[in-house]
């Protein structure tokens, strides 16, 4: 678990997503989860946190369409406010900085 001390770069342009999926297809999926994860700030298996800005947003929906088929699921959903948290989940604050592990 991050401790407070860990910041992680980031624009003031980007904004928090929430990128859930459900594939069909072993292979596919196996893309799918390389792609999203490449993006990803933390998570859980399938519904990752992530952080885009307006062209990191239209690269991964332009990537994700060449992947996805009709039998598949991607959502994308904005964060606006804090999210509500439960059990052992914690806020992590994302500040401009550099990430420290």
């Amino acid at each position: 678990m991050l401790s407070e001390d860990h910041v992680v770069m980031r624009k003031k342009s980007e904004k928090l997503y929430i990128i859930a999926y459900d594939i069909a297809n072993d292979k596919r999926l196996a893309k799918v989860r390389k792609l999203v994860y490449s993006y990803a700030l933390g998570g859980q298996k399938s519904a990752l946190e992530v952080y885009l800005d307006k062209k990191s947003l239209k690269e991964i929906v332009k990537k994700l369409n060449t992947l996805v088929k009709d039998n598949d699921k991607v959502n994308i959903i904005q964060v606006h406010d804090k999210p509500l948290l439960f059990g052992r989940a914690d806020f992590i604050s994302y500040d401009q900085g550099v990430i420290i592990v």
